[in-house]
């Protein structure tokens, strides 16, 4: 028996059947990607090779540039004001003595809805007539807004909805940080005459500040390959306002028959999430001391 678990040969048995399946439903599925990438697929006739001009369109593509901006955009704001309301809220909800549990999984059921569903009753909320929005800006006065269908409003609106979803999935990961510190460390703070304000600033966020720098990061990955909500809500439109990356590859592939463009839209999406996502890495996420309490 010991000599067959030191045979490094026993352990590579093992682990055979799921190297397998990762390369036939991975790898074999990126490399496939890859060389229809280069060429003008259309899922009907045959592949024409036509090496890298799928990825010169590409970067001649204004619109395929403006979904770009989208998701810059996306990324924009969920660092900025998803993630400072993400802290906000979980700091208010450790503070909480009585029902905290009640408020952790009311934050946290958006994230586990459909996003058909969200997109769905989003829709109603935004409705220009019977609205909840535009009801409640009737009551000042104030003319409907057409929120889905005006671009000034649409992308905005998009975006309420998408944290409105993923918020309670990071205020519970945040919340759990909180949590972790030893209540010595607060309670000695206060002894010293710390107000609640002042904790929360100088104290809980820079113990909780690793933990933050997994939320940011998720939060940029998730703004790449947000599609689902924008595809259900207003499919891009009006006018490619909402247009975003993922949901211009999937309408070139899928509705307009372009697999190869859209092929190729998926390596560059993908090459930029990989740039964003390692720039941050480096740029902050290694920045951040280790603590322990």
């Amino acid at each position: 028996m010991n000599k067959t678990l030191r045979n490094p040969y026993v352990y590579l048995l093992f682990v055979l059947p799921t190297i397998g399946l990762y390369g036939l439903f991975f790898i074999y599925p990126v490399i496939q990607s890859a060389y229809y990438g280069l060429t003008d697929w259309d899922a009907l006739t045959t592949a024409n090779f036509i090496g890298f001009g799928n990825f010169e369109r590409a970067f001649q593509d204004d619109d395929f540039w403006v979904s770009v901006k989208n998701n810059m955009f996306f990324i924009l704001f969920s660092v900025f004001v998803q993630v400072p309301l993400i802290i906000l809220f979980s700091l208010l909800i450790s503070g909480v003595k009585r029902l905290q549990g009640f408020y952790k999984t009311t934050v946290f059921m958006p994230s586990i809805l459909s996003t058909s569903i969200i997109g769905i009753l989003w829709g109603f909320m935004y409705h220009p007539s019977i609205g909840f929005f535009n009801k409640f800006l009737s009551w000042f006065g104030i003319e409907p807004i057409y929120w889905l269908s005006d671009t000034k409003w649409a992308l905005l609106s998009i975006l309420i909805t998408n944290a409105w979803q993923w918020m309670g999935f990071y205020i519970v990961l945040v919340l759990a940080a909180i949590l972790a510190i030893p209540k010595e460390i607060n309670e000695a703070a206060e002894i010293d005459g710390a107000t609640g304000f002042q904790r929360a600033v100088r104290i809980t966020t820079p113990l909780i500040m690793p933990v933050i720098s997994i939320v940011v990061m998720l939060s940029i990955a998730g703004a790449m390959r947000v599609v689902d909500i924008v595809l259900v809500m207003t499919n891009g439109g009006p006018a490619g306002a909402t247009e975003v990356m993922a949901s211009y590859m999937v309408n070139k592939a899928m509705k307009y028959g372009e697999y190869g463009y859209g092929t190729a839209l998926s390596i560059m999406i993908f090459a930029i999430a990989l740039l964003l996502t390692a720039l941050y890495q480096i740029v902050f996420a290694r920045r951040q001391e280790r603590v322990e309490y």
